[in-house]
């Protein structure tokens, strides 16, 4: 299996991070993607690639939530970075509505000014997209019209922590984005067991957002990235499938989107 969006950088597993990457690797885990949020977790996200070179792969990237007055440095570090090296995607990047409406303008011409690296480095995308409290505010759909507003069609990616309606899942796939499904597939209320059923597994990848959004039943609490096998099995359930095909084609499409 193939994790493609886990913070195993963040302090919640200071007092047992190897520990627990060792019950990711042995329940079945070869890759695992790191979103990067701003200039803070650069270090230590880095560190953990240089300690497992051919499974924990970094990302680069300005996370909305921490897109404020000070963005002009913290793009300029993130092209510093990418001219200085080779990453998996860019990311985490996007639209976040949920906590505070006052840096939105702002974070769109972020969000606009890294497509621009995606395209420069020919890269792939890790979006995060949440709607504001009420709804009023759609961060999905809001991206995907910057995305096509930006106009280039080599354009790929993910939308991470998918948690949207099918119509919204419909439109992600038209623009040959993938959904990145993680422990909301396990929520009673979570609504993917009224999308997954319509959406092919050659749109779908695996994740956890670790330390966040444990599946069921560990809801609540913290999240890692072994229990990515609970959200592929409840994938397999809600369609009808086998675990091992479910492992088996959002692994190949994970490798498919970074060939």
């Amino acid at each position: 299996m193939i994790e493609t969006h886990a913070h195993i950088y963040d302090e919640q597993f200071d007092q047992d991070r190897d520990v627990m990457l060792e019950r990711a690797f042995s329940s079945g885990i070869k890759q695992i993607w790191m979103p990067n949020c701003d200039h803070e977790t650069i270090d230590g996200m880095l560190a953990l690639e240089k300690q497992y070179p051919d499974i924990c792969h970094a990302m680069m990237g300005i996370h909305p939530c921490y897109v404020k007055e000070n963005f002009e440095e913290e793009l300029a570090l993130v092209e510093e970075w990418l001219e200085r090296r080779k990453f998996i995607m860019i990311g985490e990047i996007g639209l976040d509505f949920y906590w505070d409406l006052t840096f939105v303008a702002q974070q769109e011409e972020v969000f606009l000014r890294q497509l621009a690296l995606a395209k420069k480095y020919n890269l792939p995308i890790c979006i995060h997209s949440r709607n504001s409290k009420d709804n009023q505010h759609n961060a999905i759909l809001r991206c995907i019209e910057l995305i096509k507003q930006f106009g280039w069609s080599d354009l790929r990616g993910i939308f991470h922590c998918f948690s949207g309606n099918l119509e919204e899942a419909k439109k992600v796939v038209e623009i040959n984005f993938l959904l990145g499904i993680g422990g909301v597939a396990t929520f009673k209320n979570g609504g993917m067991d009224n999308v997954l059923p319509h959406i092919y597994l050659k749109n779908i990848v695996l994740e956890t957002d670790s330390p966040y959004l444990a599946p069921v039943p560990f809801r609540g609490k913290r999240n890692e990235v072994s229990y990515i096998e609970l959200v592929a099995r409840r994938i397999a359930e809600i369609k009808q499938t086998d675990f091992s095909e479910v492992v088996q084609q959002t692994t190949k499409n994970a490798l498919s989107l970074i060939a």
